[in-house]
């Protein structure tokens, strides 16, 4: 491997020391056209091989912008696809470091060929090895196919391009106007991209999510050692029903969460955590944001938008297909209402109840604040498959606010009575221990013990098996 090569620097920052194997480095271009037999195609402009992070083993491939722009050729894809080939084998992760002008315009269909036997080992290793891609530099037209066809996507905040058509090709578009390939618009607009950092960064990030991840979908869940204690207090816990980012980092072992699609539909938290060592996959309403200063930056209302449905819905697929147990925080009272999210809402919102109920994962469920009306439901409620629910004692479950029905029920009479109605209501209708007491609600837990009771619901799911109708997939 070129000790010089940005790519090859990459590779070594992002493995462990010295782990390094190379595969194909001597391959090199077999097309003469257009004077491609003058120039020098060392490693047809991708360094592929293997090594390991954190001990974990990994595939990677980084593409050479010295080499003819790192652009994909006929061989540049085979090494991509052999890559892919061993991955399958042996059930571990594909890391691609992509940095390239795209397809190869001097060997046109031998190109666009390898752009498809590219596709076709992302398809084939989808729900079987993690698939990672970081995008350093630039990423366009069919390329951009390849990371959105992998699990997770990071991108380098300033330098990196990504984008189907150029921002200057789209109508009535400049890149000045906006600049659609931008990390910014990528991770915040279209939610593509999970992680916006520099390189160094984005590098050190990649081994923290590896070391998240099974193997494969069929190695058993990636076990660490729980150094913190499972029956620690989480105190104050109930004050961050707001911020659920806070609350996940309060359960998860050592206040470590891995959160994915960050700057997408933050009014939904996706991410991953460990209890008890064990790997989780989170799913949680948020309606504040924190930041440094410790004062509230961002403010949402505690609904489902359709870009949170469809974020958290993917999220689902993901840790079901891996087998990683998921939990849900849920604090909802209905569905996002304007324009441009009724587009979408009833399919996004109908994803996403189907990705809960079609998992087979131990799945848990901790409601923390308001849970109303059809959202609930969707937000991984017992009615659609999961296991355990769990509830906060001031947790209000229901068809809607209390005073609200109260209103409806009590229509046409004074205040006074409609605020006799309303309290009644909250406790015969909407109280936590009202939904316990028919079964909806399992266990109604204090804040401060959330993570101990979290952790014992998912030790004593550990073994869960669950058939379902036989089927080649589903349609939704």
């Amino acid at each position: 491997m070129s000790t010089t090569s940005q790519a090859s620097q990459r590779i070594t920052a992002l493995l462990d020391e010295n782990s390094f194997v190379e595969i194909g480095a001597l391959v090199t271009a077999r097309s003469t056209d257009f004077n491609l037999k003058q120039t020098e195609t060392p490693s047809d402009g991708v360094i592929t091989g293997y090594g390991v992070i954190g001990g974990n083993l990994v595939y990677v491939y980084s593409q050479d912008v010295s080499v003819l722009n790192g652009s994909v050729g006929e061989m540049h894809a085979k090494k991509i696809s052999g890559l892919y080939d061993l991955a399958l084998k042996m059930g571990a992760p594909v890391i691609g470091l992509i940095d390239s002008a795209g397809l190869r315009l001097q060997e046109a269909a031998d190109a666009l060929n390898g752009f498809g036997e590219i596709y076709l080992k992302q398809v084939k290793s989808s729900g079987v090895i993690p698939q990672i891609t970081a995008v350093f530099g630039s990423c366009g037209g069919g390329l951009a196919l390849i990371p959105t066809l992998t699990d997770f996507t990071f991108m380098e905040g300033k330098k990196a391009k990504l984008f189907v058509n150029s921002p200057n090709a789209l109508d009535g578009n400049t890149t000045a106007k906006c600049d659609t390939s931008a990390a910014d618009f990528q991770s915040k607009e279209a939610g593509i991209v999970d992680v916006v950092a520099d390189e160094a960064s984005i590098l050190s990030q990649i081994r923290e999510l590896v070391c998240m991840l099974p193997a494969s979908n069929e190695e058993d869940m990636s076990f660490v050692e729980c150094t913190d204690d499972l029956n620690r207090a989480c105190e104050g816990l109930e004050n961050c029903v707001g911020d659920t980012s806070i609350a996940l980092s309060q359960i998860a072992d050592n206040g470590i969460v891995f959160e994915v699609k960050r700057e997408y539909a933050k009014d939904m938290v996706t991410g991953f955590i460990k209890l008890n060592g064990v790997t989780v996959g989170a799913v949680a309403n948020r309606s504040e944001i924190y930041g440094e200063d410790g004062k509230v930056s961002e403010k949402f209302d505690p609904v489902l938008s359709a870009a949170g449905c469809e974020k958290a819905a993917d999220f689902i697929n993901f840790c079901d297909a891996f087998e990683i147990p998921v939990l849900s925080l849920t604090n909802v009272k209905g569905f996002k209402a304007d324009k441009c999210n009724e587009k979408r809402m009833a399919k996004e919102a109908a994803k996403l109840t189907y990705a809960f109920a079609n998992a087979t994962v131990p799945k848990v469920n901790v409601i923390i604040g308001q849970a109303f009306g059809s959202a609930y439901v969707a937000m991984n409620s017992k009615a659609i498959g999961a296991d355990i629910t769990m509830a906060w004692p001031d947790a209000a479950v229901g068809t809607m606010d209390a005073k609200l029905a109260a209103k409806i029920i009590c229509d046409g009479q004074g205040a006074d009575a409609i605020d006799a109605c309303a309290k009644e209501y909250a406790e015969l209708q909407t109280s936590a221990l009202s939904a316990a007491r028919r079964g909806y609600v399992d266990q109604i837990v204090e804040p401060a013990d959330t993570r101990k009771y979290v952790i014992g619901a998912f030790e004593m799911l550990f073994t869960k098996r669950e058939d379902r109708p036989a089927k080649k997939h589903g349609t939704v």
